[in-house]
Order: C-alpha cells, then sequence, then structure tokens
C-alpha cells in the first residue's frame, strides 16, 4: 500500500484518519494541502476517483459560488486555486481514492 492523506492541520477528521493508519501500523504520507497546496495531476487523479462534487467541502464559504461555476474545468481550476475548499482527508492509494473518515472502505485496500 502506498497511502497519502490530503489534509489540514486543524481537520478533525483528518486526524482520524492518521489515526487510524497508525493504530494499523500502516505507513502513509500526509500532506498538508493549506500550506502546500496540491497539483493538478493529484487534483484530476483524485476527481477521476472519487468526482468533482464529492472533493468541494458543503461547509466551506465560498462553496455556494463554487456551485454556480459552469462546467467542470472551471470548477476543477477553482479547487485548485483554492485548496482550502478541498474536503478532507482525502486519502489516497494508488488509484483508488476516498473523501471524508471512511475505514470501512480503508480496511479493504490491500
Amino acid at each position: 500500500m502506498n497511502i497519502q492523506i490530503f489534509g489540514k492541520s486543524k481537520c478533525f477528521d483528518t486526524k482520524k484518519a492518521e489515526r487510524w493508519f497508525k493504530e494499523r501500523r500502516i505507513k502513509y504520507q500526509y500532506i498538508d494541502i493549506v500550506k502546500y497546496g496540491i497539483s493538478r495531476g493529484e487534483l484530476t487523479s483524485m476527481k477521476n476517483a472519487v468526482g468533482l462534487d464529492n472533493l468541494a467541502d458543503p461547509k466551506d464559504q465560498e462553496y455556494p459560488l463554487f456551485q454556480y461555476l459552469a462546467g467542470n474545468d472551471a470548477k476543477l481550476e477553482k479547487l485548485f486555486e483554492v485548496p482550502e475548499m478541498l474536503r478532507t482527508p482525502i486519502v489516497r492509494n494508488g488509484k483508488k481514492a476516498t473523501v471524508g473518515y471512511c475505514p470501512e472502505i480503508w480496511k479493504d485496500w490491500d
């Protein structure tokens, strides 16, 4: 397994996801998307795995504007420019990915 956790340092679910992998002694790489951002390639890969609308955090203050952007390219560009709008944690294992705290899915990854 090659686990990557994309999260925010103040996100409770991100901390829970890290704890879940630590307790099972599964190595992972943590990327703080607020501090380091996210590459277009990673964002596109995540979009392909979970869907564009699942990536945006409905609790973010800019979410209403995000919904009214015309076309997926504009929405993807907005998430790339403002990674704080991403719902976290985004946990990726190769081409597979989840958004949010999803231990029921992670336990089946091998």
